[in-house]
């Protein structure tokens, strides 16, 4: 005879269970959903149920202050008195019952009401059930319909409707304007689009007998949208034929250009190492992190990639140590600092970014972005570059560490990241046809919503 505990566990469906458990470690390890979604521990689900998980664990985190208001409206105690499990759970219904319309909502009560049980909050299963059931009754078909329209009608009603801290969006209405901003809320709240990088052109031929549909990429020649089909599981990814890339990371990559000793200061997970492998067969990349467990899965990853090219990734070597303090006597004639940073040009992939950043942190990010920049710097061979990049929006992380390195050495200059897309262009690489777009006076800068891709930013600097 099973065991009460034994009947809660299998009340629930494999696909929610993951998905509470996922957002859990979530809020209290701030791990990041997308690793935890990939990784071994989830592995075995069918496609079916790692699909709505997927979608569960993404939606909450995406909608989580809009979700978070609608269960308040409801509940007798303020959500800071709730605990963990019993707020995760509340979410998970409300997603459900909101946006998946497909899903009874009989099915996303009970279930959330029985994961609350199954995290041994028994006491506070009648709450959830009563809160769960009220929220239901007041749903009509009409606000399924309606739930995601975003209004920029101030920066009050556009961070509200689109589930973004105001300060972010104060931030970006500031920088960029109210239209742009209200794109860059919307791109964040879509399901991102998967892009991969053809690492030799036959790739394409294997990838669609494996059963996956692609479209051309719309930067560049050597990218592809994947329009249906699980790319991860197929032998042409598994081999190193392709890479999954966004296509502004790869845009960033191709900045680089041609070097005979290439150093990537900050290069886990090694998408940007690898494309720059490709491009320069015949030079010594040098690839360095600071963590040495992302040090073993950077020579991991590009071991793995070393047969699509004759020299392929066999010519970078791993290093771990901090970027800040490079360990290194030569010198370098083309240098990558793509460094770490907050992220938000990324939010549709890490909405969890979001409701962890704080205004303060900037100033934190920018002082160790300063350090690597200098570091890097001494690093550089005459008439040789620095690209530096980040995939954040605001500008503490990006023209003010330019403006700060810069002040500090003078031996640099700035190239205008234009020249460098106008000869991608010619050489029939860079395919995207609004070249203006993706410059901000002389830096190179992508904005999700205008532009189909992840945000990025980009500077060449280039020692006199």
């Amino acid at each position: 005879m099973k065991s009460q505990a034994q009947s809660s566990r299998s009340a629930v469906s494999p696909a929610r269970a993951a998905a509470f458990d996922i957002l859990l470690r979530v809020e209290r390890e701030s791990s990041y959903a997308s690793e935890l979604l990939h990784s071994r521990a989830y592995a075995r689900l069918t496609a079916v149920d790692h699909s709505l998980t997927t979608e569960l664990v993404m939606g909450v985190l995406r909608w989580q202050s809009l979700l978070d208001s609608q269960i308040e409206t409801s509940s007798s105690q303020p959500l800071s008195k709730l605990d963990g499990e019993v707020l995760t759970a509340l979410r998970l219904a409300v997603y459900q019952l909101r946006w998946l319309t497909r899903i009874p909502a009989r099915a996303a009560i009970n279930e959330s009401v029985e994961l609350v049980k199954r995290a041994r909050k028994r006491s506070a299963a009648p709450f959830v059930n009563a809160i769960l059931r009220k929220l239901a009754a007041g749903i009509s078909q009409d606000d399924n319909s309606t739930q995601h329209q975003i209004s920029d009608a101030s920066a009050e009603t556009l961070a509200a409707s689109s589930a973004h801290p105001l300060w972010l969006v104060e931030r970006w209405i500031q920088a960029y304007g109210i239209e742009s901003a209200l794109r860059v809320c919307q791109h964040n709240q879509s399901v991102p689009v998967t892009a991969i990088r053809l690492r030799r052109p036959e790739a394409a031929v294997q990838l669609s007998a494996e059963g996956i549909e692609l479209a051309p990429g719309v930067f560049l020649a050597s990218a592809r949208r994947v329009q249906h089909g699980d790319i991860t599981k197929t032998a042409a990814f598994r081999t190193g034929l392709c890479v999954i890339q966004d296509e502004a990371s790869q845009l960033v990559a191709a900045l680089v250009g041609q070097g005979t000793r290439v150093l990537d200061c900050c290069a886990a997970p090694g998408g940007k190492t690898a494309a720059i492998a490709d491009r320069n067969p015949n030079a010594n990349v040098a690839a360095v992190d600071l963590h040495p467990h992302r040090a073993r899965l950077l020579r991991k990853l590009l071991s793995a990639h070393d047969s699509p090219s004759e020299a392929g990734a066999g010519n970078i070597f791993v290093v771990a140590a901090d970027a800040r303090t490079l360990p290194f006597a030569t010198i370098f004639d083309r240098v990558l600092a793509d460094v770490p940073c907050s992220g938000t040009g990324t939010l549709s992939r890490n909405p969890e970014i979001k409701w962890r950043l704080k205004p303060e942190d900037l100033g934190d990010l920018q002082e160790r972005q300063v350090a690597i920049v200098r570091s890097a710097m001494a690093r550089v061979a005459a008439r040789g570059r620095l690209i530096y990049s980040t995939c954040s929006l605001e500008r503490e992380e990006n023209e003010d560490v330019v403006e700060r390195a810069l002040a500090e050495d003078s031996s640099f200059r700035t190239v205008d990241c234009r020249i460098e897309l106008d000869r991608l262009n010619n050489e029939g690489e860079l395919i995207w046809p609004d070249l203006p777009s993706l410059t901000r006076g002389p830096y190179l800068r992508t904005l999700p919503g205008i532009h189909p891709c992840d945000g990025f930013f980009a500077v060449i600097l280039e020692r006199i």
